[in-house]
């Protein structure tokens, strides 16, 4: 790169990018823009003699033949650009520009663009001042309200911690980023507090300031930012008559309010969260008329409680006893309770007073003398009715009632965290890659799936691996469809639509509709499961299963990368859901359990991690490798069919052997059978294995991890992992040809009839393992010639033959027919006629012997 740009009138993100950009791209010039805000110009008085920063009256006479763009997605004019200069464009923005030739763009989801370039700095562990440490971090805190927008992620505040690591002062940014107005920008500010309103449009609370200035007052954004804290609207409009024009500076907390249509529409722009414009030959009344129209035309409604909610809820009935509740909390970890009589709502029961009526010892008492009224909202209310029932009532949990049925619940944490609702260009880009990798009949029927199950009054997901490999972009269609509401009743609904046939399985929620025209779908079938809760009724146990949400569905899974979900319904299509961080994980490249007892409820995870780590290139993070080591005594208990099972499928990995090398380092293999390990030697092996065939059977796998047991403890390892009996005497026969065979097999001097002798007793599998486990390369190749050449001869003459020579059958007449292969095998007889002269020849010897008798 020749050159780094930012955008004009630069805030600290700007410039803090534009110092990130030249840690990175080293020998790039970073331009400093002709206009800074006031407060990034007081900084750069002060501090930029010690930045590298190039000012524009000092840029050399050149044209630049690539140029890196900061915290912008606009060209910037400057000397040394022109139509052949090819651009890099650098925002946290989502790309909102069309990419014409020679323009590339990079983005994240973040809340500064300086966030972007601090995690390059500190992966590749660039050295930095405390001045350039301090400039960083004022542009992630004046970009993220000091991590407190809504828009800040958990990237920018690990990007701030790193920086105040590395000699950030907090004195120093609190004192820039909370500058003093001028003495016109304060009459301009009390102004603009007389002549505020709010507004309510499509359920959102929006602020119009507007005012007159007496003179030219720059910085209008500092004071839209002011006015936002102090009114905390869903977003502020502030319009400024100056001089020949109006200044208008808008800021948004909602994605239903996207700013930058508004201010496009007055000849400006921006992005969706902040904007601005210059108007001209407007009156400021005209100018806050025309906002007035596009807001009415342009804002979305605001999230819904249907948009929150989980569908699927546990109620208990009235005349429960509250020790039935509490066992009820206990079994589902929920909060409350809604409580029904015969399916209608009548009260709803928190854990506060569960646990207050058990400390009285009331135990016996019916619930329904402890609930609270009956509150409840619909699933098409605004986010701002839901508010104010819980505030209201003072209930964490709220039930969601459509057409007098209780169809789910609603919560505070849903508040908290409203489930990437508030993010539609993720939903925009996850839309987008379901096109991509979905064959268009097979999208098709999903959305018609989803329609379906909108009309039932469901809600549908595709939940797990398929949206963790689909944003690794390996994705694959085995999808695994979570339906909050009866899987079954979904699956047969479109079975009568489309045919095919359901195999359901009601004990499990679960339904397997085999297709139709598989081939035009590339997928024989779709599995639909009931979203569902797991308990363990003791450690290693399988689970007992109930219906439960899609929270409660995705809290069940082993790691945080599989249990993200992708929304299919209409109205949340393409929302990811992420409640656990997966995507964060998947972006670190961390497997990381859910929940501290995750090891201890199933141990075969332990397996699992391993192998998703070892397929990935991911790293098990610290914690979870704790977990792992203080469960590693649990894998006792597992059965052997489940352990086989997980072993199974790492040797359906491309690399087995890495998977089993971790496996040894954690030690696993010991905690399966305390003499199992797995050494460079095996590895080596399992790599030959692949060389002579692309992927060896299982069984092969197994032979070849036994291979230096002994017998005994070869026998005592398929016990462990219950091989079939067919299996486990094949690897016995491995164990028989090393300590056996191999010797005696080994001798150069050996006849053809004697190689035979020695290996005709075994299976082809034992043989082929035997093969690729010696290290002798000679009995490799012998074997390779019994199974070949040597078993493929056979004695033209038969049994039968002999019998009509007046052999009767017995010891002699075994004893010819094993001598006359041997003389074929060794190639002393080679023909019909040969061997017809042979056993006459034997014939003549043992009549002589019995002559002599």
């Amino acid at each position: 790169m020749d050159a780094i740009l930012t955008h004009d009138n630069a805030d600290f993100d700007a410039l803090a990018a534009l110092l990130g950009a030249k840690k990175i791209y080293a020998e790039a010039l970073a331009i400093l823009p002709p206009r800074l805000n006031r407060n990034v110009r007081d900084f750069c008085t002060l501090y930029c003699d010690s930045l590298p920063f190039t000012r524009p009256e000092d840029l050399p006479r050149q044209k630049f033949q690539s140029v890196v763009i900061v915290d912008t997605q606009a060209i910037q004019s400057t000397r040394g650009v022109t139509t052949q200069t090819q651009l890099h464009f650098i925002d946290h923005h989502p790309l909102a520009r069309n990419l014409e030739s020679g323009m590339t763009f990079f983005g994240g989801e973040t809340g500064a663009t300086t966030t972007l370039f601090v995690e390059q700095i500190s992966d590749k562990e660039l050295p930095l001042t405390p001045v350039e440490a301090t400039l960083l971090l004022l542009g992630i805190y004046e970009d993220t309200g000091s991590l407190s927008y809504i828009t800040t992620t958990a990237r920018d505040a690990r990007a701030a911690a790193f920086l105040m690591e590395h000699g950030a002062s907090l004195a120093v940014a609190n004192d820039f980023l909370h500058h003093p107005l001028t003495e016109e920008q304060n009459k301009l500010y009390l102004r603009l507090i007389d002549n505020i309103k709010t507004i309510n449009i499509a359920g959102h609370a929006i602020a119009i300031a507007t005012a007159r200035a007496d003179k030219y007052t720059e910085e209008v954004s500092t004071l839209a930012h002011q006015l936002r804290e102090l009114y905390d609207p869903a977003a502020i409009f502030v319009l400024v008559h100056m001089d020949d024009h109006i200044q208008l500076v808008a800021r948004s907390e909602q994605v239903e309010i996207n700013v930058a249509t508004i201010a496009e529409a007055f000849g400006g722009g921006g992005h969706d969260k902040a904007s601005a414009a210059m108007i001209r030959g407007l009156t400021l009344r005209q100018a806050k008329s025309k906002l007035l129209k596009l807001l009415k035309t342009n804002v979305k409604p605001s999230i819904t409680v249907r948009q929150l909610m989980s569908f699927g809820v546990h109620t208990l009935e009235a005349n429960v006893t509250v020790a039935q509740a509490a066992e009820a909390v206990n079994r589902y970890g929920h909060e409350g309770f809604p409580i029904a009589r015969k399916g209608k709502l009548v009260g709803v029961l928190t854990r506060r007073e569960i646990d207050r009526a058990m400390h009285h010892k009331l135990g016996t008492t019916p619930v329904k003398n402890l609930m609270h009224k009956p509150v409840s909202v619909s699933p098409h209310d605004s986010v701002e009715k839901l508010r104010a029932v819980m505030i209201e009532s003072d209930l964490g949990q709220v039930p969601v009632i459509d057409k007098n049925k209780i169809i789910g619940i609603v919560t505070r944490t849903d508040l908290i965290k409203p489930w990437d609702t508030a993010r539609p260009p993720r939903a925009e880009d996850m839309a987008q890659r379901l096109e991509k990798w979905l064959p268009p009949d097979l999208l098709a029927l999903v959305h018609y799936a989803s329609q379906t199950a909108q009309e039932l009054g469901y809600g549908l997901y595709v939940v797990g691996g398929f949206v963790r490999d689909l944003l690794l972009n390996q994705p694959n269609l085995d999808l695994d469809l979570v339906v909050e509401g009866e899987a079954i009743e979904l699956a047969k609904t479109l079975e009568k639509k489309f045919g095919g046939h359901v195999h359901a399985h009601s004990r499990f929620g679960t339904a397997k509709w085999i297709l139709d025209k598989p081939e035009q779908l590339q997928v024989n079938h779709l599995d639909f499961t009931t979203a569902r809760t797991e308990f363990y009724a003791h450690p290693s146990a399988l689970p007992e299963v109930e219906t439960s949400s899609l929270k409660q569905d995705l809290r069940r899974r082993d790691f945080t990368i599989n249990t993200l979900a992708i929304g299919l319904d209409p109205e949340r299509y393409g929302q990811l859901i992420d409640p656990f961080g997966g995507e964060e994980d998947l972006r670190r490249g961390l497997i990381r359990a859910l929940h501290n007892l995750s090891f201890i409820d199933d141990p075969t995870r332990i397996l699992r991690a391993v192998r998703f780590e070892q397929r990935f290139g991911f790293k098990i993070e610290p914690r979870t490798a704790q977990l792992i080591g203080d469960a590693l005594d649990m894998i006792a208990r597992v059965t052997g069919e489940r352990l086989r099972h997980e072993l199974e499928l790492i040797f359906d990995e491309g690399e087995p052997e890495k998977a089993l090398t971790r496996l040894q380092e954690l030690g696993v293999l010991r905690a399966i059978l305390p003499p199992f390990e797995f050494t460079e030697w095996h590895a080596r092996k399992f790599r030959a294995a692949r060389d002579v065939v692309s992927k060896l059977e299982v069984l092969g796998y197994f032979g070849l991890l036994a291979y230096h047991f002994s017998p005994s403890t070869a026998a005592e390892f398929a016990k462990r992992l219950k091989l079939s009996n067919p299996d486990a005497e094949t690897i016995m026969q491995v164990i028989a040809l090393r300590e056996e065979v191999a010797a005696p097999l080994a001798d150069e001097s050996l006849a053809p009839s004697a190689v035979y002798r020695l290996l005709e007793g075994y299976s082809d599998a034992a043989l082929n393992i035997f093969a690729i486990a010696t290290d002798d390369i000679r009995l490799a190749e012998r074997i390779d010639v019994y199974r070949t050449r040597l078993s493929q001869i056979e004695t033209e003459l038969t049994g039968d033959d002999l019998k009509k020579m007046g052999i009767r059958p017995g010891p002699a007449f075994k004893d010819i027919l094993s001598r006359l292969r041997d003389k074929r095998l060794d190639g002393i007889l080679t023909n019909r006629d040969q061997e017809i002269q042979f056993v006459r020849h034997e014939i003549d010897k043992l009549q002589a012997v019995i002559d002599q008798q």
